[in-house]
């Protein structure tokens, strides 16, 4: 490494693998826990002489050998590493001081450093205890894709054949001509790699992926008892729910239940997509289930959750990441979590090809409410798309009498036309001749409070009148 390459990491900053740390005689116990966390992570580079801040106070220049000895005799000792790290280390000369880059390399196990295990959370050491987050750090060192296990006892018995039947003909329905009409069911399965031959042990049979695409409830909570998807509907009691659903079934009939819980607790808003009418809610539901199913790591006793509030959707599940932090489209290669049952989604048209489902789901968003979702992987997979509305209440000028609703304010009328809210609140008082707070969060998925704050306007500027109490009030024209 360069001076003007160190120059330019440190200016960078600390993060998931960058680490800076100062250094006396000898590094500190601190350094060993960053070794360890790097190696239970993806690897990175601890810089010994370089402050917190990023200023450079160098080594001491004759104890710079000293110091790579001591890092390589601790990772190697069995009594303070287990397995033993991948290290490096290098001295590079800046501005008249030394600093001694040491390389740690990811592992392919899980490391402990004196009976302990770190992992790296964004710029920190973590110390893990929990069974069940350094279950998931095993799960992460994989090269093994869970839904490929084999269960040499699952038979044709254990599978319904009502799924078979649909699963062919979705796929038909999708690609005219799609092979799988014409293949006998042990055909389809082999085709569809769900009856496979684990080449490592020669076991053959029906794997995880065919169990949970296709087998009956009672094979699936015995195979993966830990399954279960939990959609919550948080907006008026947000300590408990106002809504919920729980599923523990076969991946198609799971689709369509949390699919349909989305559509109806999400309101819907049909906009134009150049010159298309379109729902982006059908789509936000469509991709965001999908996506849950199909990359969640099934063997993980982490539940996938399905939350709904007041500012956005999110789904929440367990992943075998390949990458660490907030994923941006662009700047990262889409990475199945379980290409079988992922490829079977595509081709029954659950979903789009790889990477292709993301970047609807960004267009749906902005079609929705104007705004980016935020996905982002690690031992979680998070995916957070925003459903408020930050529409702002009009100044309205108040109504000459005589003069008909949709003509009074005619100086805001145009600003207002293409407004979602009033739109909607327009559409409403024509059709019933009254309009409530509810309704129009139905309509347009705004925020209560920002639709109240748009009818009192109205009320104070002389357009509306308003009935009733707070709770079932109503509001009317005030002119006609």
């Amino acid at each position: 490494m360069t001076p003007d390459e160190l120059l330019h990491a440190i200016r960078g900053g600390e993060s998931a693998t960058v680490e800076f740390k100062r250094c006396g005689d000898i590094p500190h116990a601190d350094t060993f826990e960053t070794v360890c966390s790097f190696s239970n992570r993806m690897g990175g580079d601890i810089y010994l002489g370089v402050t917190d801040e990023g200023d450079i106070i160098g080594v001491a220049s004759e104890r710079a050998v000293e110091i790579e000895r001591n890092i390589a005799n601790v990772a190697v000792n069995r009594k303070l590493f287990v397995p033993a790290p991948t290290v490096e280390t290098e001295r590079i000369e800046c501005d008249g001081r030394t600093v001694v880059r040491v390389w740690v390399a990811p592992s392919s196990s899980v490391v402990r450093f004196k009976g302990v295990v770190y992992d790296r959370v964004a710029d920190a050491d973590v110390r893990i205890d929990g069974d069940i987050q350094i279950g998931q750090m095993y799960l992460r060192k994989q090269n093994y894709y869970s839904e490929r296990r084999i269960f040499r006892y699952v038979t044709p018995f254990d599978l319904r054949a009502d799924l078979t039947a649909r699963m062919r003909n979705m796929a038909v329905a999708q690609r005219a001509g799609h092979p799988w009409g014409v293949m006998s069911d042990d055909e389809m399965f082999r085709s569809a790699k769900l009856y496979d031959r684990d080449y490592t042990t020669g076991e053959e049979g029906f794997n995880l992926a065919a169990v949970l695409l296709l087998g009956k409830d009672e094979v699936i909570s015995s195979i993966c008892p830990a399954y279960v998807t939990d959609a919550i509907v948080r907006r008026e009691d947000v300590d408990r729910y106002d809504d919920r659903l729980m599923v523990r079934t076969n991946l198609f009939d799971a689709y369509e239940r949390l699919a349909s819980f989305v559509r109806d607790h999400l309101p819907d808003r049909f906009v134009l997509d150049g010159d298309k009418r379109t729902s982006p809610r059908d789509l936000i539901a469509r991709e965001l289930v999908a996506n849950s199913l199909m990359h969640r790591e099934y063997s993980s006793p982490v539940m996938a959750r399905i939350v709904m509030d007041n500012e956005s959707i999110r789904t929440i599940n367990a992943s075998r990441a390949f990458f660490e932090g907030r994923m941006r489209l662009g700047e990262f290669t889409p990475m199945p979590k379980n290409p079988i049952i992922a490829d079977v989604f595509v081709q029954t048209g659950l979903a789009e090809t790889l990477g292709s489902g993301l970047r609807a789901l960004v267009k749906a968003s902005r079609l929705y409410t104007g705004k980016d979702p935020e996905f982002t992987d690690g031992d979680v997979f998070t995916a957070t798309v925003p459903t408020r509305s930050d529409s702002v209440a009009p100044k309205v000028t108040a109504a000459k009498p005589g003069v008909p609703f949709k003509h009074a304010a005619s100086g805001v009328q145009a600003a207002m036309q293409d407004n979602p809210i009033y739109v909607a609140m327009t559409r409403r008082l024509d059709a019933t001749g009254v309009v409530t707070v509810p309704q129009l969060v139905e309509d347009t998925g705004a925020d209560a409070r920002t639709i109240r704050k748009w009818l009192n306007a109205l009320v104070g500027n002389g357009v509306l009148l308003a009935e009733g109490k707070t709770r079932g009030r109503r509001y009317i024209r005030a002119a006609g």
